[in-house]
């Protein structure tokens, strides 16, 4: 057996070499292909990028800031700092990676500071604690004349019993108020202030403080301002007058109106009837106070019937139907009137009738009252008892806006002088006269509202009942409420100044449209005449003429032969 390998043959190794070559000619299409293949993956990845990267680089709009350089800037931000748990902090990186971004640049020496609302009004209340330097001796003798007779209530005792109620406002805004009050009190000559309450509006509140001028001195600041309204009227009427002189008089002159308005009722004198007291309003301690204008019984009656959120500006227009005659302040004051008037309460015997006043005359009202310096206050449980022990000490108003009834057709004497001169003419007929509850109401008579109790009444605490005081709320108009134990009590409001209404409130309807002119023959049109017509009608006018003139001859004649006979 031979031990040599054996060789292979020609065509053998022929045929080897040319598998080897095909094997080779496949193996490098496929590498081409995956060539071009991972080329145009490698391309196409790009497009992506570059399309992602240039979404990333779109601006906002309002910041002006891209996605990608806040994300570097984070990224960039957390490797420098490196803090733990960094996934849990993400967002807080970058919301002060943002909060960077908008920081201001200061071009002066100083940073300057944006002031905020409660940094500008507490500028304004500095002005609350400033107290003036004044000499030893100077400012003992003012103390002493201060606390014997001051018109200044204390709100902060005031405040402390309607706290043990759940009832009031934080401390620190009623001792701002108190200081507010302080500064009404020493600008003003004021007998008697007291804190009325607080009034809520959609844009500010009202700060209400309900004050009595000292005798003579509102007298006094009322004619200066009569007086320049005065001035204001007579140059309004020269100039009218001056108007009316250059304007020449049409010849044909319209028809005058026969209409005649409903006579205007009056408001109420000073210190009586809805006027009893005078109101300042502000909208913020240490903000200037404003005097509201005397209420009119047109304005009560309209605010009676319209129900309006306050804006916080007094100079407001009151847009509503029926239209009511003036702006925020005045229908501002109708409702503190018509509140006063619903829920101003004070324990039986608390106030009395004077002993000294005249005997009443048939149909007048008794509006004054006093302190009963024998008054020794009611138990709390009896308070609570029953609604009998507590009085209305603030004077009913009338359906016609007053407190006293005015009669509409009563006149003066200037107006039987003319009517004397004048032909009789028929008199209207007498109105009935309104009549309210007296003073000193009890509560207990008071009528319910659809089966709800016009008054709720609880002790401030279950707890300790023997150190409790009674609190009274009023249920038609919530906001309103008072307390009172011993000798001392106190009325308050803190609402919107509504009253309950137990239907939905709905506008009054607009009123019937008026009738047409009833038709007849004077006012009914015609035809025009034809030519024919007017022919014949101006023949025959003709004819009537022509007799006539014959028939005046005719007695011309007549006379001269009788004349002739005698």
């Amino acid at each position: 057996m031979s031990d040599e390998v054996p060789k292979p043959s020609q065509s053998e190794s022929e045929g080897k070499i040319q598998h080897s070559e095909f094997a080779s000619s496949i193996s490098s299409q496929e590498l081409l292909v995956q060539v071009e293949s991972e080329h145009t993956l490698t391309s196409v990845n790009e497009i992506i990028i570059q399309n992602a990267k240039a979404y990333l680089l779109q601006q906002s709009p309002i910041t002006n800031l891209n996605l990608y350089d806040h994300l570097s800037q984070v990224l960039t931000k957390v490797l420098d700092e490196r803090p733990d748990n960094a996934v849990d902090i993400i967002e807080d990186i970058s919301k002060k990676v943002k909060r960077s971004q908008f920081s201001k640049k200061m071009d002066t020496l100083r940073d300057e500071y944006e002031n905020s609302m409660a940094y500008g009004l507490a500028e304004v209340q500095k002005s609350l604690f400033v107290k003036t330097v004044e000499t030893e001796e100077g400012a003992a003798a003012d103390h002493e004349e201060e606390v014997a007779d001051t018109p200044l209530p204390n709100v902060m005792e005031m405040a402390y019993y309607f706290e043990q109620a759940g009832i009031g406002l934080s401390s620190d805004e009623m001792y701002r108020i108190f200081l507010a009050l302080k500064q009404l009190v020493e600008a003003h000559p004021l007998q008697k202030c007291r804190f009325w309450g607080k009034i809520l509006g959609i844009n500010g509140n009202y700060i209400i403080a309900e004050v009595d001028f000292r005798e003579g001195e509102e007298d006094a600041e009322e004619l200066g301002e009569e007086e320049d309204a005065e001035g204001k009227e007579d140059d309004k009427e020269d100039f009218d007058r001056t108007e009316e002189e250059e304007t020449e008089e049409p010849e044909d002159k319209p028809p005058e109106s026969t209409y005649k308005p409903p006579p205007v009722i009056p408001k109420e004198e000073n210190r009586s009837g809805t006027n009893r007291y005078t109101y300042f309003v502000c909208s913020e301690p240490a903000k200037p106070w404003v005097k509201l204008p005397p209420v009119t019984p047109a304005q009560i009656t309209v605010a009676r019937k319209i129900k309006k959120f306050f804006t916080g500006n007094l100079d407001a227009p009151v847009i509503s139907y029926p239209p009511f005659p003036g702006n925020e302040m005045s229908y501002l004051r109708a409702q503190i009137a018509r509140i006063s008037a619903g829920s101003q309460i004070s324990p039986l015997g608390f106030y009395q009738f004077g002993d000294e006043e005249e005997e009443e005359e048939e149909g007048s009202v008794r509006d004054n009252y006093e302190e009963n310096p024998e008054f020794e206050g009611i138990a709390t449980a009896e308070l609570l008892d029953t609604m009998a022990n507590w009085v209305h000490h603030t004077q009913h108003i009338l359906p016609q806006g007053r407190c006293v009834w005015f009669n509409p057709v009563q006149k003066k004497e200037e107006d039987f002088e003319e009517e004397e001169e004048e032909e009789e003419r028929e008199a209207p007929d007498e109105p009935e006269p309104e009549v309210g509850p007296p003073l000193l109401t009890p509560l207990s008579e008071d009528a319910e509202v659809n089966n709800i109790p016009p008054w709720a009444v609880k002790p401030s605490s279950i707890l300790i009942p023997q150190y409790a005081s009674a609190l009274v709320r009023s249920n038609l108009w919530p906001g309103a409420y008072t307390f009172a134990i011993g000798k001392k009590f106190e009325n308050v409001y803190f609402g919107w100044g509504h009253k309950y209404s137990p239907e939905n409130y709905s506008p009054s309807s607009a009123p019937p449209v008026q009738a047409e002119y009833a038709s007849g023959p004077d006012i009914t049109e015609v035809d025009d005449p034809t030519v024919e017509e007017e022919q014949a009608l101006r023949a025959a006018l003709e004819e009537r003429l022509a007799a006539a003139e014959e028939a005046e001859e005719e007695e011309e004649e007549e006379e001269e032969e009788d004349d002739d006979d005698n």
